[in-house]
């Protein structure tokens, strides 16, 4: 007899629909799986046999043939098990086969026949909602994922045995979305805990009305760090597109439990951290099975590299992709996948290897050479796509004795979300692939970015001079342009000034001292 149950797998962060095939024939009890499956999949076998004979089912002693349709698209991971075990008593016939209709399933089996979470169930419920109504069979820890997608439908039965008898019964229903009644406590850091800074505190609102990156030196001690943990706090909430995107790459990454999933709200951006001995496949993604790397998970968030001059510089120009196109493309032989990688980068570094480079209490000791290898760590593609350069000093003792409070974080917030606001209402009339919702000063095409700034004569001047001296490449030149049009948002000015311009100019990483004497004080 041959049964097929629907299930799906999932391609980058992106879902397609497979067919599991089973076909059970006459002959000597041989298992035989065929359709691209990884080692994972092929181990379903045992998993399935156990699984059904721990429940109470028969395994019938013939052939077993199993396809996995398409059979060019690769399979991997053990969501497979479920629909496998489904298919096989549907051709068995222990299970009508009516009863697998319309419906889509997911899941690991347990020796026991317990349902056992798996990777990128909300990604599989993204797809089922916008191209069908089936009802999606998933684990019980996998649930509160799929309702998470507005217009899914979602089971989530413990065990096989439960499942095959509410399918019987015609009672397979979707379950309600869980709800928390606990409300998690905001620890994020806030700005008005930093003393002083005032210059880098200025540069974090800029970052987070424009989306543009920012790179903090300063000698030990200075506040790099703080400052930088401080920007997801000013940082305009995810919309429900956005949220989504980011619990689906947290999905695929094995990176969400039922308590990562917000039920009643969107979720917090995220705010990714990795050591400086990371590698490049685990910085942008890769592997021999494509997983998505720290940019990814980064995704409409914040990606925080601290002690930058210790990552290694290939590993570094790994993000120049990332930086300018906002998605990560892993190649390998069988076919590319894609991964979102649309992030704002906050790096930390210090100023020369002890560290004391320009500071005012402390004496240097690196040589020249030591210096000039120190700047060589960072390539000038890479730091002409970093928007805003901030040299930091360490806070004297006497100011930290007489700290007052600071503005807030929420203070700040409430300018980010109108600048952010006036960006999205300038960019809605273009058209894309990219969401419109996700259009910023720094993220919108360069096409784009000379009409919306709107520069005044002498701010347009001043840019020039200003580029002609500091000798700008075109793509620094554009990106003096994106923070002034940022600046004149954060002001709510229709217009870019002078002062816009002479303000953008000032975090650009060398001033020639004739070009900055030019320059008005911002």
């Amino acid at each position: 007899m041959l049964a097929a149950a629907p299930s799906a797998a999932v391609l980058g962060i992106d879902a397609l629909d497979v067919l599991v095939e089973v076909h059970v024939a006459n002959g000597l009890p041989q298992w035989t799986l065929v359709g691209l499956a990884a080692t994972a999949v092929k181990e379903s076998r045992d998993r399935v046999h156990a699984a059904l004979a721990n429940s109470g089912f028969t395994i019938p002693p013939r052939r077993i043939t199993v396809n996995l349709q398409p059979g060019d698209l690769p399979k991997t991971g053990t969501a497979f098990d479920l629909p496998i075990a489904l298919a096989l008593l549907a051709a068995s016939g222990q299970l009508p086969a009516e009863a697998l209709q319309h419906t889509c399933a997911v899941g690991e089996l347990g020796l026991d026949g317990q349902l056992r979470s798996v990777r990128g169930v909300l990604a599989v419920a993204r797809h089922i909602a916008a191209t069908s109504d089936a009802l999606l069979i998933v684990p019980p820890d996998n649930l509160a994922e799929a309702l998470r997608v507005p217009s899914a439908r979602a089971m989530a039965p413990r065990t096989l045995e439960e499942l095959v008898h509410a399918l019987r019964d015609g009672t397979a229903r979707s379950d309600t979305r869980p709800r928390r009644t606990d409300t998690p406590p905001d620890d994020t850091p806030d700005l008005g805990d930093v003393v002083g800074q005032s210059l880098a505190v200025r540069a974090l609102e800029i970052a987070a009305a424009g989306s543009h990156n920012l790179l903090l030196v300063g000698p030990p001690g200075a506040g790099k760090t703080m400052l930088a943990r401080r920007l997801p706090g000013i940082l305009p909430p995810l919309d429900e597109q956005e949220a989504l995107e980011v619990l689906a790459i947290h999905s695929v990454a094995g990176l969400l439990g039922p308590e990562q999933v917000p039920t009643t709200s969107t979720p917090a951006r995220p705010f990714r951290a990795p050591h400086h001995s990371i590698s490049t496949a685990g910085l942008v993604g890769g592997g021999g099975w494509p997983r998505p790397g720290e940019v990814s998970l980064a995704h409409r968030g914040v990606l925080f590299l601290d002690e930058l001059s210790l990552f290694p510089r290939h590993t570094l120009e790994s993000l120049r992709q990332p930086l300018e196109d906002g998605v990560v493309v892993v190649a390998r032989a069988a076919r590319a996948v894609r991964f979102p990688s649309r992030f704002a980068l906050i790096a930390a570094s210090n100023p020369c290897p002890c560290g004391y480079a320009g500071c005012d209490d402390r004496h240097c000791r690196c040589s020249v050479a030591d210096l000039e290898r120190h700047r060589a760590r960072l390539s000038g593609p890479l730091a002409d796509r970093i928007d805003l350069h901030v040299h930091v000093q360490r806070v004297p003792p006497s100011d930290l004795a007489t700290h007052t409070p600071q503005e807030r974080s929420a203070e700040v917030r409430a300018r980010v979300i109108a600048a952010r606001e006036r960006q999205r209402a300038r960019y809605a009339h273009t058209a894309g692939t990219q969401p419109l919702a996700a259009l910023t000063n720094a993220t919108a095409p360069v096409r784009l970015i000379a009409p919306a700034a709107r520069l005044e004569p002498d701010a347009r001047a001043l840019l020039v001079r200003a580029a002609d001296k500091l000798t700008l490449s075109a793509r620094a030149y554009h990106r003096v342009l994106r923070v002034a049009r940022t600046i004149a948002d954060l002001d709510d000015l229709e217009v870019v000034n002078r002062m816009h311009v002479g303000e953008a100019l000032r975090y650009r990483p060398v001033v020639d001292e004739h070009a900055s004497s030019e320059l008005p004080t911002a």
